[in-house]
């Protein structure tokens, strides 16, 4: 947890490098906001530190209509830690607490469901229970400000289990009914998620703002996503400047489509999901988020890698390079052994479950491990299939990395490359490719995403796309 002489410097200079790094609240109004609200500054002894939203809630507080800190990108810490409490924080994110109960998280994670709940709360304050219905919440503000949603469906799909339950929450964060949070969005009282309200199941889809912290090389991470586009899956439309990114998503509960736009607003991307279930909000939200680095911390980045020799002119030309993930870490890992991106296409049409019905260029979901009957591929669908070999958002990178490698067919830079996109690990070195400094650690990916970018030396087996 951040000092408080640090906390209240960053509070008092309206810092946005630290907006979801921490919450600060205040004990005389009983609100809580992200760092860089431009409220007056409140008096240093009315101020108190949460790590997370739903720290702040728990104690007590509700979100500041003002700067709205539950829409704040999420902790670049948890993208960076491997040990539980990181890796249950990522699986939280994915939706894992709705679908599966504490239980189920504890069980993914190797622990009892009591381990679990003490380990979140001694580090960020909040148990489990209390960080999925802080999500839940987002997820419900979003659906009443961007969708004609009745309350009571809006209860249900954003993971409430009653509408008692889901009235009570939104009272208590958003100190507004939700008719009430509905109607002042409409009104352009309270900063809308979006500029403009969408049916769900519409061919607008919701529409969301994905927010980022400090700049964001947009053009970079489309430039990267176009060098191996999956035709059946994926697809960019527009000219360069202007691009807009396209994927299905299998879901949890059903397909999904997902929109990216290229072009940044302040601080956010453009973002429409066109969802079979609206269950699948917060997934689909969390695996977008992934794909593009949102989360992530181009400060410390810069800060580590812009005094060195060689990179320190890199970074500096290209801020806020990001390290692209992927929405589907199985996918990533089949596509990687595949390494050719029409081969994968052949497959998705091969194997993959089509869509109700074509949305452009996209026709098909990626299939399912188990669906894959190819000789190559065998022993890593195989794996992915029986569980042996996982790669969700709470897997041990490292024993990941290890089961990886045992899988005949898969080689060191395969391995590398899926725990660089698959795992999101932000510290990985890949052989056959520039040497990386130990010097810089934690962040040798984003390293070489600047070093691959400049064309230092191309990606084996695909070529990079600068412009």
């Amino acid at each position: 947890m951040i000092d408080e002489e640090t906390g209240y410097a960053a509070v008092r200079g309206r810092d946005a490098r630290f907006d979801g790094v921490f919450f600060f609240a205040v004990a005389t109004t009983g609100i809580y906001c992200r760092p860089s609200c431009p409220a007056v500054t409140p008096k240093q002894r009315n101020v108190r530190y949460y790590p997370t939203a739903a720290a702040a809630q728990s104690g007590g507080f509700r979100a500041c209509r003002r700067c709205r800190p539950d829409a704040v990108p999420g902790s670049p810490e948890w993208n960076v830690r491997a040990d539980v409490v990181g890796r249950a924080m990522r699986l939280i994110g994915d939706g894992v607490v709705d679908r599966e109960g504490v239980a189920g998280l504890a069980d993914r994670l190797g622990y009892s469901s009591r381990q679990v709940h003490r380990q979140l709360t001694a580090e960020v304050g909040a148990g489990p229970v209390a960080l999925a219905r802080a999500q839940r919440a987002l997820a419900a503000r979003v659906l009443l400000q961007t969708t004609t949603l009745s309350v009571t469906d809006t209860a249900f799909a954003a993971g409430f289990a009653s509408v008692r339950q889901f009235n009570d929450t939104i009272r208590e964060i958003y100190a507004r009914t939700p008719s009430e949070l509905r109607a002042a969005a409409r009104a352009g009282t309270v900063p809308a998620t979006t500029g403009r309200a969408a049916e769900p199941g519409s061919a607008s889809g919701v529409p969301l703002r994905l927010a980022y912290r400090g700049p964001y090389d947009a053009r970079g991470v489309f430039d990267f996503l176009h060098t191996d586009l999956v035709p059946g899956i994926e697809e960019i439309t527009g000219p360069p400047g202007r691009r807009t990114y396209r994927r299905t998503l299998r879901l949890p509960h059903g397909p999904g489509v997902a929109e990216v736009d290229e072009r940044r607003r302040a601080g956010w991307l453009d973002c429409r999901l066109r969802l079979a279930d609206l269950r699948d909000l917060t997934t689909a939200v969390q695996r977008v988020r992934r794909l593009f680095d949102l989360d992530a911390d181009p400060y410390a980045v810069a800060d580590s890698l812009g005094g060195d020799p060689l990179l320190g002119p890199l970074v500096a030309a290209r801020p806020g390079l990001r390290s692209p993930g992927a929405a589907d870490p199985d996918e990533l890992a089949v596509r990687a052994v595949l390494a050719d991106p029409a081969a994968a296409g052949e497959l998705v049409t091969a194997c993959g479950d089509p869509l109700p019905a074509p949305d452009g260029g996209l026709t098909h979901l990626f299939p399912e491990p188990a669906r894959i009957d190819d000789p190559a591929l065998r022993p890593l669908t195989t794996a992915l299939a029986a569980g042996t070999l996982r790669l969700d958002p709470g897997a041990d990178r490292d024993e990941a990395g290890r089961a990886l490698l045992a899988l005949p067919g898969v080689d060191a830079w395969t391995a590398g490359y899926i725990r660089l996109r698959a795992l999101g690990d932000p510290d990985v070195a890949l052989p056959n490719e520039p040497p990386l400094s130990d010097a810089w650690r934690p962040w040798r990916s984003y390293a070489l995403h600047h070093l691959w970018a400049t064309g230092h030396r191309a990606r084996p087996r695909l070529e990079m796309t600068t412009t």
